[in-house]
């Protein structure tokens, strides 16, 4: 494992290593063995800190939420401040240092397990890019604190399973957060705004010129971009809210197929279920049996 940095830790800050039999269980247990922390910790306003690895064998998380510093990775340097995120996959030689006016504070996990290049990726990282803006988000702050909670447990496996999964949740909180941040970017689409445009108006039927016309793009751009941030074409995923909201129709009141229909926007019930079940897998009435046994 590499190891963290020997910088000098004062009373606020924190630094946890895996035991070597919870990382041999960790590595081994069902439940663990795609990802799991190695290390961990939170250094606020880390004067001084800084880390050369020209061998990186495990993969490594940086999360700046105050202050600056630099990454540099091959002949590459970038700066670093709050809200960006750091990725090391393994393998990936490296070296950091907090800023000299305004140090970093920084919170951070090493970890492991035959997943971590998927989650690393999943997370933004790509060769040439190990650094993905996520901005301040108070979830990922609250997600690290009770990752940290493992550190007051004495060694539970029970407590560092549970971590390692906390650990996955991140993750993937991390990639939403990514997200966001770009889809807020100036260039890109106000989502929110958009998401929300196409939720009013859920009984109605929109086209992707509509849409578009909404977003201030040509309809090209504006589904390449939706598709990029959502993973699905913007009719799709307007698709995928009318069924939604069927399904809670269908759960939560006792109006026909045909008034469910009408109800987001299909004129043709039978139109209707076809989507439904093709979304589903269930038509209309075998999903409203199913919920309501």
């Amino acid at each position: 494992m590499s190891s963290p940095s020997q910088w000098p830790l004062p009373p606020q800050g924190v630094r946890l290593l895996t035991p070597a039999f919870l990382l041999e269980q960790l590595h081994r247990h069902p439940l663990t063995r795609d990802c799991y922390p190695t290390a961990m910790g939170y250094y606020p306003q880390a004067k001084g800190h800084r880390m050369r690895r020209p061998r990186h064998d495990d993969n490594l998380l940086l999360y700046c939420v105050d202050g600056e510093g630099r990454l540099r990775v091959g002949d590459t340097r970038y700066p670093i401040t709050a809200g960006d995120l750091m990725l090391l996959p393994q393998g990936l030689a490296h070296s950091y240092t907090a800023g000299r006016s305004h140090p970093w504070t920084l919170y951070w996990v090493h970890f492991q397990g035959v997943s971590s290049r998927l989650f690393t990726e999943y997370m933004g990282y790509r060769e040439g890019r190990p650094v993905v803006r996520v901005g301040l988000a108070p979830a990922l702050a609250a997600g690290f604190h009770s990752l940290l909670a493992v550190g007051k447990t004495g060694y539970s496996s029970r407590a560092f399973i549970n971590a390692a999964n906390q650990l996955r949740h991140l993750f993937t909180q991390f990639a939403l957060e990514a997200n966001r941040e770009q889809a807020s970017h100036p260039t890109g689409l106000d989502l929110e705004a958009l998401q929300s445009y196409m939720q009013d108006n859920i009984h109605q039927s929109l086209e992707l010129d509509d849409l578009a016309e909404v977003a201030h793009l040509s309809k090209y751009h504006f589904s390449g971009r939706y598709k990029a941030l959502t993973g699905y074409s913007p009719i799709k995923h307007f698709l995928h809210m009318k069924i939604e909201y069927a399904c809670q129709l269908l759960d939560g009141s006792d109006m026909s197929v045909k008034a469910i229909a009408a109800a987001v926007g299909y004129e043709d019930p039978l139109y209707f279920s076809r989507l439904f079940r093709k979304t589903m897998g269930l038509s209309p009435r075998d999903y409203r049996s199913s919920v309501r046994k």
